[in-house]
């Protein structure tokens, strides 16, 4: 199972992850994880992405890309993985596209949790309060909405033009939308 998981933040990616890491025993993989262990194994590509990190800019497509192709060169995802957030625009799933079709690994499933944007606002509210998290205001939420809904929209075409695309409500109980994704993978 080769999978790409969309969806806002806040939409139950991490968690729905997780769930099906333990059901297919294949690693969920989460860029951002991937850049901080890195960073901390000082891995030669984790050096290259600190000095960036240090200067308050975004690590390049390509370091990423570097740090996802060695990653799923490692035994456990011989059968498969979890992308979790990534990619998160077009240019990036064209690169992914083209890295997973080196290693003989191409995307089977793409599946797109959907949320109503003000449940979004709410379920950030709540990590944010339960978490201590003064950068999770509503504003700043919305804006992350509205970012990512500008960025991703053309992924959720291209995966939709590759025909791998599944949209599941991302409503309700953690069991509810598994149940949904389970649903769609194993049809």
């Amino acid at each position: 199972m080769r999978l790409v998981l969309l969806g806002a933040p806040g939409s139950g990616k991490g968690t729905q992850a997780k769930v099906l890491k333990k059901e297919y025993n294949i690693p969920h993989i989460s860029t951002g994880d991937l850049l901080r262990a890195a960073v901390a194994a000082k891995t030669e590509l984790g050096l290259a992405a600190k000095i960036v990190m240090d200067k308050g800019q975004l690590v390049s497509d390509e370091i990423v890309l570097g740090m996802l192709k060695d990653r799923l060169a490692e035994d456990d995802a011989k059968n498969g993985f979890i992308l979790d957030g990534f990619p998160r625009n077009l240019i990036q799933a064209d690169m992914l596209d083209k890295l997973l079709t080196e290693i003989n690994m191409p995307a089977q499933h793409a599946i797109l949790i959907a949320v109503d944007p003000d449940e979004v606002v709410g379920r950030i509210a709540k990590r944010a309060e339960i978490e201590g998290r003064a950068d999770d205001s509503e504003s700043v939420v919305r804006d992350r909405i509205k970012i990512y809904e500008d960025q991703t929209s053309p992924v959720i075409n291209h995966y939709k033009d590759h025909e791998i695309l599944s949209e599941v409500l991302g409503t309700g109980s953690i069991e509810e939308v598994q149940h949904r994704i389970l649903s769609v993978l194993r049809f």
